[in-house]
């Protein structure tokens, strides 16, 4: 299938790899600057093109993998006719694309993509939608040559994982950083806490999580909390983080 990708950076270039890895003919590839067009294009074998009347409408696929305040900007200006139209925003409902074509929807991988950083595709979860169902089924049948994790969701529904998905991966990044700037500061050397970030992670696919919660906050050892808060005296900012999730921990996780 020809698919052409409206976009060049992290998203799409791993979108275009994805495809492109499961056989698809990439066409061009379109940023609004023409060298990171080229960077793309050049990893699959696609046309670099920085100008939207370059658009060839002979692609069957049209995905835009650019940022929402880009996708409100150009969806409304691309008429595609019966192209199949996608974007692959989380946050920005399908009816930015009804405009653009006849056939439009949503696919969507709550993922944090790196440029440079390999993937394994097949196992990459798809949220899509459709605004026909065989629209979504195309979109399916699209997406199913690359992941069997494939999920039908809703405008609401992708809201919320998206939601969620920043609370798993940006805020727990967040407090990976904090982390590390306290052992740097320390002399103590962040790669020790490795094993237990990875184990955390691993946990989370054995059952609830709300069960599984550990440390002093959920055995109320208020004398190792207290100590924790006075090692973050200096630091009002991280100890009223500290005593917000300590509270947030003895109020809504559980002892199992």
């Amino acid at each position: 299938m020809k698919i052409s990708v409206i976009g060049s950076g992290n998203v799409a270039t791993h979108f275009a790899r994805a495809m492109y890895q499961r056989g698809h003919s990439i066409d061009q590839v379109w940023s609004r600057s023409l060298a990171h067009a080229q960077l793309l294009a050049d990893k699959v074998e696609a046309e670099p093109i920085n100008d939207f009347s370059q658009l060839r409408l002979q692609s069957a696929v049209f995905i835009m993998a650019i940022s929402d305040d880009a996708l409100h900007e150009v969806a409304p200006i691309l008429h595609l006719g019966d192209a199949l139209v996608l974007h692959t925003s989380g946050a920005t409902s399908i009816e930015v694309l009804h405009s653009t074509s006849s056939r439009y929807g949503v696919l969507w991988s709550p993922q944090t993509f790196i440029r440079d950083v390999a993937l394994n595709y097949s196992e990459l979860p798809f949220c899509i939608e459709g605004n026909t169902l065989q629209t979504e089924n195309d979109i399916e049948e699209l997406i199913g040559g690359v992941s069997d994790h494939i999920y039908h969701t809703n405008q609401e529904q992708r809201r919320y994982l998206h939601l969620t998905a920043v609370m798993v991966n940006n805020f727990t990044n967040c407090l990976y950083g904090m982390a590390q700037q306290l052992c740097d500061e320390h002399g103590v050397p962040f790669e020790i806490l490795y094993p237990i970030i990875t184990t955390t992670a691993q946990k989370v696919q054995l059952g609830d999580v709300r069960y599984q919660m550990t440390g002093p906050a959920i055995r109320k050892d208020e004398k190792t909390l207290d100590a924790h808060r006075a090692l973050l005296a200096d630091d009002p900012q991280l100890l009223k983080l500290y005593n917000e999730l300590t509270h947030l921990i003895q109020n809504r996780m559980e002892v199992k």
